[in-house]
């Protein structure tokens, strides 16, 4: 590996550069595709698009495995690559994406993203061109204002997740809603010693659009193991030392289901299913901390056999 006979400060700019122009060549091709399909809304088109993001995972995998030490990931359950999943993810740094978007044993991962995020450069676009839903959320008082648009919301993201039936997909949802930092923490006064508290109606609202195309939630846990808070200074400095990534696999029969803006018994009942999910994730991560990553035997597979 680059890490063991060169600097870390060349391997770190090595491997940014290197997921730099991953993004800047697939996410021009994922758009190209994306304005051609507007004119041919055919199979193959959209097969080439989704190759391309495909070929984008790959991208990453390989900066990671340039500038990363190690990366174990392992699962709890049995996960297919030909399934639907919805992935509950703590987040600490906008690596998390990159991460997750490398674990080779998920089906392609997709993000709900909210409306504004359609006109940033690459991440918007690629996203329009690949069918990412955008979601344009009415709040109480709006509804109030307008009762025609209860419920809009729903059936207008179910429409635009359509295109998720023809391809396998790991939904990705960073439930926290916002980077762990340890200021954060200490604002939000938050019950968990690891975590910030989870936001369970994004959740939820994902469900009930994809409950019923949905094979399993995975709980999934990013752990770094660096010196520096910092995660992304640590990866461009080279001085990232590895990465575990634990998936927990919990079947839909285990997850209520219901209407969490309408329904106020539900809505307390799944807040409480997401916190259980979110102390058993805080309750690992403080096991986790004594052991370093890059000392832990690989359970699952290394993206360096990739």
């Amino acid at each position: 590996m680059l890490k063991r006979i060169l600097p870390n400060w060349f391997v770190g700019v090595v491997a940014t550069l290197v997921l730099l122009a991953n993004t800047l060549i697939w996410g021009t091709v994922v758009l190209l595709f994306g304005i051609v399909k507007l004119v041919l809304p055919l199979k193959p088109i959209s097969n080439a698009l989704h190759f391309g993001y495909y070929q984008w995972c790959r991208g990453n995998a390989l900066g990671l495995r340039i500038g990363c030490g190690k990366i174990h990931v392992e699962v709890d359950g049995q996960v297919s690559k030909q399934g639907w999943y919805l992935l509950m993810a703590n987040h600490l740094s906008w690596l998390d994406i990159v991460v997750l978007s490398a674990v080779d044993v998920l089906p392609a991962p997709k993000f709900f993203l909210k409306d504004e995020l359609k006109y940033v450069p690459f991440i918007g676009s690629g996203a329009w061109a690949l069918g990412m839903p955008f979601m344009k959320r009415a709040t109480k008082a709006q509804i109030a204002k307008n009762p025609k648009l209860k419920g809009l919301d729903v059936e207008r993201t179910k429409a635009s997740c359509k295109a998720f039936r023809d391809y396998p997909t790991t939904i990705i949802n960073f439930v926290e809603g916002t980077r762990f930092t340890a200021r954060k923490h200490s604002q939000q006064n938050s019950p968990f010693r690891h975590l910030l508290k989870p936001k369970a109606g994004g959740v939820a609202f994902a469900l009930e659009v994809l409950a019923s195309q949905l094979d399993g939630i995975l709980n999934t846990t990013l752990i770094y193991d660096t010196p520096d808070q910092h995660i992304c200074r640590s990866f461009m400095q080279g001085r990232l030392n590895g990465v575990r990534v634990a998936i927990a696999q919990r079947t839909m029969d285990s997850v209520p289901v219901g209407n969490y803006q309408l329904d106020k018994e539900y809505r307390v009942q799944f807040q409480h299913y997401v916190n259980s999910l979110w102390q058993e994730k805080d309750a690992f991560i403080e096991a986790q901390n004594a052991v370093l990553v890059n000392k832990m035997p690989a359970v699952h597979k290394e993206l360096e056999q990739l």
